[in-house]
């Protein structure tokens, strides 16, 4: 500054003292608006958050405010690392968090204790965030321990249960110190984000058994009289989560002079409804009823209801026959409003649904009858759009918030139809398209770790440096994989897709398969276990080895949910069957006295479209795309009963072993054949293989549902 003028100077100190200034105020402004964020009664007791009615309040800028609290699910995973392995990162937290704020959310929730990374980030994003992001917390229950010894009473349960809440209310007070234990978050806590948590939910979806075995064990136990909380004329399940809840609420009291609202976990399994025409005696045979659990006057922030509510299960809130009377704007019956409607009608407290949404999958497990809101088999768009749908159900039959499930994809997630042919200690190392558990997030977890090998959109450029596997002059072929699929190129001289129909046998297994196809009259050099067939955007399928078909080897051979047909079981028979999924048992309904039979549905359907994330076409679900002379396809794993990619695993011979193994094989052997209408083509079938792996790549990517919910959330105020 020495060549300045002497005024000039003094402008410059001028303007650096009211921009140090201007800083200065508007820091002591962000902090006292945090400071504002807490009430402390006459007691001496702080909360952040109480109900009153059946309104949830947060205190904000020096009053409570009514609110709709709009928010995710947290899990503890990502592509790599199962749970308890703890991979999330406090980055990844941060920026997660940055996502989940910018959709116009305002809670997020966690279902058990998290690594200290969770909570610093929550706490430096919460100091930089123009509005806090509130937190709800749960408590974990052992599940092992609920299975066997089915009595909340047995202190392997209520002591955990209530030690556990206890230090989870040391950790987010930063305040806690917990030891490594194998599988579960351990470190030092010193993060306090106390003044963002607004809630408790305790407890997990409750098994019908673990109910029953708790009052059948406990007679004895029909109340419960706590300073905090109390049931009277309550079964023994009922008083038990009482006293676990008024641990919670007293330890907080005493130790640190803080209460915030207190939950009990609960789902439409164990609703306290009647449910006539629910097929199941298990899904309406158990009741947690939280209005039985009452509050005393030393308890200022009061108890809400949680509900985990989906429109495809259980099985009543499809056929329930007062459900099927209310409809949409539409005039398709909306069995989810209706039963949402019921729920509120149990309880004079509010009511929260901490669990709302529906998977992006390929592969689904449960159908919704009404309307399509099924357990899977949307793509992202479809996923966002019916999300925003249950979510504006949920605002305007009067609850007090909707919490999707959930932020982020998860890969170590199981499905009951699919579950019995991965390899189970491998799964979060490739995804599973056809695992609907998978893919409830708004975050994808993509393979690549920038961007995928291969987009099928037509667009061939991401094959350049790929070598064809078969080429003559009128047919290449090229294949290629990830964590995710199997990708075909095919490239036809003057191809015609409304003529030209393309095969593609594929040899997984040795000793096995189809060296002919009766049905479309082709030959193959080596034994297929499965067909890939490209004909038109109606007729596109891929096909497996009736031998190796597992579906019917579960539901005929194993089960005899189906009927045996011999014809499946020989080998190189020539028969390739449609790929299918079970989506239920026979059911009968009780009210109706009407059988619904066996369901399935053809997972092998092949779909075009375009799978580029970045293409104003996009679609999720894309199989197969058509540009010119280029054909390409994507195969999920599961499709090709690859158990795992990632230690290049198939399912073993099912006859051969008497059950469901794995084996690991070298490689593939893959061809093609074109048949335009006069003659076929029949080339050699190659070999493909890849590498194995035990760290997945990925990269992050928001779906469209992630912009929809963004939308919607912002509407709602």
């Amino acid at each position: 500054m020495k060549n300045l003028s002497k005024n000039s100077k003094f402008k410059i100190v001028i303007a650096l003292l009211i921009t140090f200034g201007l800083i200065l105020i508007a820091t002591l402004l962000f902090i006292n608006t945090h400071k504002n964020n807490v009430y402390t009664n006459s007691l001496g007791i702080s909360y952040v958050a109480k109900v009153e009615g059946k309104s949830y309040l947060v205190y904000e800028n020096g009053q409570f405010k009514e609110k709709f609290l709009k928010g995710v699910n947290i899990g503890a995973a990502k592509p790599g690392y199962f749970p308890g392995e703890l991979g999330i990162t406090k980055d990844d937290y941060y920026r997660w968090f940055a996502y989940i704020s910018e959709m116009n959310a305002d809670v997020i929730r966690v279902y058990t204790t998290m690594k200290p990374d969770f909570y610093e980030a929550l706490y430096n994003f919460n100091q930089k965030s123009k509005k806090p992001l509130y937190l709800i917390h749960g408590v974990w229950v052992n599940e092992e321990n609920i299975n066997s010894l089915a009595d909340g009473y047995n202190p392997k349960i209520k002591d955990a249960f209530i030690d556990d809440s206890k230090q989870i209310i040391d950790i987010i007070h930063g305040n806690a110190e917990v030891e490594e234990q194998p599988g579960l978050a351990y470190g030092n806590y010193r993060a306090d984000v106390s003044k963002y948590v607004i809630g408790w939910i305790l407890g997990i979806e409750w098994y019908p058994d673990f109910i029953d075995g708790t009052n059948n064990k406990n007679p004895q136990k029909n109340s419960y009289s706590g300073e905090y909380l109390f049931a009277n004329k309550a079964p023994a399940f009922e008083c038990f989560m009482a006293e676990v809840g008024n641990e919670v609420i007293k330890y907080e009291t005493e130790k640190y002079k803080t209460q915030r609202p207190l939950a009990f976990s609960n789902w439409a399994t164990t609703d306290t409804l009647k449910h006539p025409n629910e097929p199941s005696d298990k899904e309406d045979s158990s009741t947690f009823n939280s209005e039985l659990i009452k509050n005393t006057d030393k308890f200022d922030s009061g108890l809400f209801a949680s509900y985990h509510i989906y429109p495809y299960y259980p099985d009543f809130i499809n056929y329930d026959l007062k459900y099927r009377e209310l409809k949409d704007k539409a005039g398709k019956i909306n069995t989810y409003r209706a039963y949402l409607r019921d729920i509120m009608t149990q309880h004079t407290m509010p009511v929260i649904i901490s669990e709302f949404g529906l998977a992006s999958s390929r592969g689904k497990t449960h159908e919704e009858i009404n309307r399509g809101y099924n357990q899977g088999g949307h793509d992202e768009a479809e996923q966002g759009n019916m999300n925003a749908s249950m979510l504006s159900d949920i605002y305007n039959e009067g609850y007090s918030g909707a919490i999707l499930f959930s932020w982020q994809d998860e890969w170590f997630k199981r499905t009951w139809n699919t579950m019995d042919y991965d390899v189970a200690e491998r799964r979060p190392y490739w995804s599973n398209a056809q695992t609907n558990e998978q893919e409830f997030g708004l975050l994808a977890f993509d393979p690549g770790a920038k961007t995928s090998i291969c987009y099928v959109d037509g667009d061939i450029s991401d094959w350049k440096n790929i070598s064809p596997i078969f080429a003559n002059d009128t047919l290449k072929l090229w294949v290629n994989s990830d964590e995710k699929y199997m990708y075909f190129r095919v490239n036809k001289k003057n191809f015609d897709p409304s003529k030209d129909k393309l095969y593609l046998p594929i040899d997984t297994i040795k000793n096995q398969g189809n060296t002919k196809s009766n049905e479309f009259d082709l030959t193959f050099d080596k034994p297929a276990d499965f067909l890939i067939v490209i004909n038109g955007e109606k007729n596109s399928k891929i096909l497996v080895d009736s031998y190796y078909d597992s579906f019917y080897y579960s539901y005929a051979k194993q089960l005899g949910m189906i009927p045996i047909d011999k014809t499946n079981e020989i080998k190189n028979g020539g028969k390739f069957n449609n790929i299918s999924l079970c989506l239920n048992k026979e059911l009968t309904l009780p009210q109706e006295n009407k059988v619904i039979p066996f369901s399935q549905y053809t997972t092998g359907i092949l779909k075009l479209g375009n799978g580029n994330p970045k293409n104003e076409k996009f679609n999720s679900l894309t199989d197969f795309s058509y540009s010119g002379d280029e054909i390409e396809i994507r195969i999920p794993w599961a499709l090709i009963n690859v158990s795992d990619p990632s230690s290049l695993k198939v399912i073993d011979d099912m006859y051969g072993n008497k059950g469901i193994k794995h084996l690991k094989i070298d490689g593939i052997n893959v061809g093609v054949i074109s048949d335009d209408g006069t003659s076929k083509t029949s080339p050699s079938m190659n070999s493909y293989t890849w590498k194995a792996w035990d760290m997945p790549t990925y990269h992050e990517r928001l779906k469209p549902s992630y912009f929809i919910m963004q939308k919607a959330f912002g509407e709602l105020k």
